[in-house]
């Protein structure tokens, strides 16, 4: 009798939702356990090219902490496309701004680049406070 390796559709996933506090949690070890959770990784049916994760909401994006001189070191650049207009801020100005940008360009960098990808980036809600608007899907708190 042959065996066979069992290929996940896209159906068997029952889709959770789940809050992580992000409050004194260190980013890169953060968004490692957040891309985990939105890949599937965690799932035992987990499969490469399919979509098997969860829908992850991260609550207090503004108390992330950053290791050593990465506040000021860490730089984002952007580009319009046209000739010198580079933009960069730091980390630490990212974070005065946009918390929620730090953990999801952080966790954006962690996902495969490809249409896959794109779509689980769909699945990161990110709140600089500790509200959010998502009660009505019932999300499970994890600890990380």
């Amino acid at each position: 009798m042959k065996k066979y390796t069992y290929s996940a559709k896209r159906t068997d996933n029952k889709e959770n939702w789940c809050v992580i506090d992000a409050t004194d949690q260190v980013l890169g070890r953060l968004a490692s356990q957040v891309a985990y959770r939105i890949r599937g990784k965690h799932s035992p049916l987990f499969t490469p090219h399919v979509d098997m994760g969860d829908w992850v909401v991260v609550i207090n994006a503004d108390k992330i902490r950053l290791t050593g001189s990465k506040l000021d070191d860490k730089t984002y650049y952007r580009h319009s496309g046209y000739v010198g207009s580079l933009k960069s801020r730091t980390a630490g100005q990212l974070l005065e701004k946009k918390p929620e940008q730090v953990i999801k360009k952080a966790v954006q960098g962690m996902l495969p680049k490809n249409r896959l990808g794109r779509k689980l980036n769909k699945k990161l809600f990110v709140y600089a406070g500790d509200q959010h608007p998502h009660a009505a899907q019932k999300p499970e708190p994890v600890q990380i």
